[in-house]
């Protein structure tokens, strides 16, 4: 006799235990090894702005010379001193003991200047080589511990500068291991107890995300030891809540598709079966869309950019790795416990053949809500949404100062500000200029015509402080000797042919003016000697090609990764129509979600503006984890269409995954927000977009847009599918009976997955 079609061969009771415990211990092998690579990131991060421009840039190849020019490679520190009124002579000598101090410190990179006073002779400033190789937070610390000690009550010490800034934006990263993971442990944790009641599931779900997490990072870890991949903090805090959010979320789908197996009593071994095959395709399908779209980085021209495509795709690729293997093997061993107290005893409620009907349930009664006012419904989605994308045009994503960047306090901050009081603002953030030798006297007279250039100097090894002064006589370019009368004048180092002029900024050097100021500079170079014979660097320069690269990537990316995920959807779906239609609220629901956050930047926050990486970051981030509950959604809206017909379908649908939306929307919301623990502007502005974002497509998007659109438009959303070609006079009028289950050989009721396996082969 033959086997129904149903029955299967059920492993041994060995296999049934063996292959669950052997999974659990890879993945607490994986564990264990990964767990303490959380205390050695340090060791393969950096938060050097330059190092992510491209090789192209201006200020990349010119802060790959300063060594060649300046001595050893250092990054400035500008320590200024001020007191209540003129300072005195003894006050000086303290700074200068102060100095001296300093120079024996450990990561000083070479001679530290003498106390520079200012014209109203209030304040005094010192120029501090810092060793860019070594720690430079920990060296800024050791200078800030070394002038509290140091000079007396009324003298008051700043340490700013390129290196103060880096040494801020440190500390500001200091939270990202502990604190960033417990805040979005904790609230996942928390939203996981009141969704599901249990003590025990919560923290599987967790230890699956957390396991995830120690494989990723130590796959990451190794990469960026060998030089295949950037990583900085704002890398490293993006990929440790990614990690966490997406694998929760793939945990929740797959511990929906259990729970529905345990409620209609099957055991163990079968309930694993039965969720694992339910939940393989829409997980993998999403991870596949999330790694998809994260890879598209990969054409950016900025290294941090290219460095998050990989690293946060490893991140995703272990999410679904996790929760298609390590939580299945969990609930496999603990069963129907995992959900004690509240043990699952009937299946989730449905929706009735007849929309007239009373219905018990949230999910059921919006069903049939949206069944009863579909257009309607979607159409006042989109005005409201549409209103809120208005706010876009006041967003303001091209670049903020470097001295905003931290959130809070900035002892960097600050003392740029006092130093913009006595000093020119850009002291110890010039403009550096590298050109040939020969054309050393017509730079010098560009930059002396500039208004936003005080000063001009040139590098020289000769001059006791690593600078000469430049001027132009009859032609020529004349240097000022730095000594008593009598003193030669120095000569300038050359490398290559070439020479380092050395501009001082009239404006602190993060400022708009400065950025007009070094953006004339490099047309009027360019005019002078000749396209690209000039090349301009330093801290404003990196600024404006990294904001620009920045621009330029999200032209670029943006358009691209849709493309891919419209491919990604259509062959999932089989269909054109529901594809176009899904993307097109994906990008409504991120133009919204832009659109508001830009008026609580502006309004509610006050920041003073966004990177240009903000939108395009959002957008990733928003886009792609977007697509996830869309393809949770339909995924089952078309598994149920198959045997029920599509607006039955998407009624069933709806009601089978609105619970499980819901609660990844909130757990992936929360891990976002954690990011606003961290006191960085860029975090902060991503936590607020995704969070936002996320929510409004957890309870607007895909709670009602969709499915009203979906069930407006009825059979044709699969077009040009097998599905949209099917008889609709059975399945497609609303209110109408649906069809009996079609059965099976041996008389069964075909179940969704069994008679899909029947259409298609």
């Amino acid at each position: 006799m033959a086997q129904p079609h149903h029955a299967r061969r059920v492993p041994t009771r060995w296999l049934r235990i063996g292959i669950p415990v052997l999974l659990v211990l890879v993945w607490l092998a994986a564990g264990s090894i990964g767990g303490p690579y959380f205390g050695k990131v340090d060791e393969v991060s950096s938060n050097d702005r330059s190092t992510f421009l491209p090789e192209s840039a201006d200020a990349t190849q010119v802060n790959a010379r300063l060594a060649d020019f300046l001595g050893e490679e250092s990054i400035p520190a500008v320590v200024v001193v001020t007191a209540d009124g003129a300072l005195t002579d003894d006050e000086i000598a303290d700074v200068q003991s102060l100095a001296d101090d300093i120079a024996e410190l450990d990561g000083i990179a070479g001679e530290v200047s003498p106390p520079i006073a200012s014209d109203d002779g209030e304040a005094v400033q010192m120029f501090v080589p810092i060793d860019a190789s070594g720690e430079v937070g920990g060296t800024v610390d050791e200078i800030r511990a070394l002038a509290a000690e140091d000079l007396p009550d009324e003298l008051t010490a700043w340490v700013t500068g390129p290196a103060g800034f880096t040494a801020d934006l440190v500390a500001g990263f200091l939270g990202i291991d502990g604190l960033l993971l417990g805040v979005a442990l904790g609230a996942v944790f928390l939203i996981l107890v009141i969704v599901y009641r249990s003590p025990l599931l919560p923290i599987l779900v967790l230890a699956t995300s957390m396991f995830a997490l120690c494989a990723a990072l130590l796959t990451v870890w190794w990469l960026a030891y060998a030089g295949i991949v950037v990583l900085n903090g704002q890398v490293q805090g993006i990929l440790f809540i990614l990690v966490i959010g997406a694998a929760t979320d793939y945990a929740l789908l797959y511990v929906a598709r259990f729970r529905e197996a345990v409620a209609t009593g099957a055991r163990k071994w079968d309930a694993t079966l039965t969720a694992w095959r339910g939940a393989f395709e829409p997980i993998l399908a999403s991870g596949g869309t999330v790694i998809a779209g994260l890879l598209c980085l990969l054409l950016s021209d900025l290294a941090t950019n290219r460095a998050l495509g990989p690293i946060a795709s490893i991140g995703i690729a272990f999410s679904v790795l996790s929760a298609l293997t390590f939580l299945p093997a969990l609930l496999a061993l603990c069963g129907r416990a995992a959900f004690w107290p509240f043990i699952p005893k009937r299946t989730a409620a449905a929706v009735p053949d007849d929309l007239t009907q009373p219905v018990k349930g949230l999910w059921p009664r919006q069903a049939r809500f949206i069944a009863r006012n579909a257009r309607v419904v979607w159409v006042v989605c989109t005005v409201v949404l549409l209103a809120g994308a208005l706010g876009i045009t006041q967003l303001k994503a091209d670049g903020v100062p470097t001295s905003d960047l931290v959130l809070g306090a900035s002892e960097a901050r600050d003392g740029q500000d006092v130093l913009a009081e006595h000093f020119p603002a850009g002291s110890g953030s010039p403009v550096y200029v590298v050109v040939p030798e020969e054309d050393l006297a017509a730079a010098t007279l560009v930059l002396d015509d500039s208004d936003g250039i005080e000063s001009v100097s040139v590098a020289s090894a000769d001059s006791p402080t690593g600078q000469a002064g430049v001027e132009v006589d009859d032609g020529r370019p004349v240097f000022t000797a730095v000594g008593p009368p009598g003193t030669p004048a120095p000569e300038p180092t050359v490398s290559d042919g070439d020479v380092l002029v050395i501009g001082t900024l009239t404006d602190a050097a993060d400022s708009a003016a400065a950025e007009q100021t070094v953006r004339a500079l490099r047309v009027d170079l360019d005019d002078a000697l000749g396209d690209g014979t000039a090349l301009v660097g330093g801290e404003t320069a990196t600024d404006i090609d990294t904001n620009d690269t920045s621009t330029r990537d999200r032209t670029l990316i943006i358009p691209v990764i849709l493309a891919v995920i419209l491919v990604i959807l259509m062959l999932l779906l089989r269909s054109i129509l529901a594809p176009v239609l899904l993307i097109a609220t994906v990008i409504l629901s991120f133009a919204t979600a832009l659109g508001v956050s830009a008026v609580v930047f502006n309004e509610v926050f006050r920041f003073p503006g966004a990177d240009p990486a903000v939108p395009l970051y959002g957008f990733v981030f928003l886009v792609a984890l977007g697509v996830d509950y869309n393809i949770f959604l339909m995924s089952r809206v078309r598994e149920e269409s198959l045997v029920h017909g599509t607006r039955p379908g998407i009624l069933r649908g709806l009601v089978a995954t609105g619970g499980v939306i819901t609660s990844a929307g909130l757990v992936l919301a929360a891990t976002f927000a954690a990011l606003g623990v961290i006191p960085i502007l860029f975090l902060a502005q991503i936590a607020f977009i995704v969070a936002f974002g996320v929510l409004l497509d957890t309870f607007v998007v895909r709670s009602l847009l969709v499915p009203a659109l979906s069930y407006d438009i009825g059979r044709a959303i699969w077009w040009p599918s097998k599905l949209w070609r099917r008889d609709a006079a059975t399945m497609e009028a609303p209110g109408v009976r649906e069809p009996a289950p079609p059965l099976a050989e041996d008389g069964h009721a075909l179940t969704p997955e069994e008679y899909r396996r029947t259409l298609e082969p």
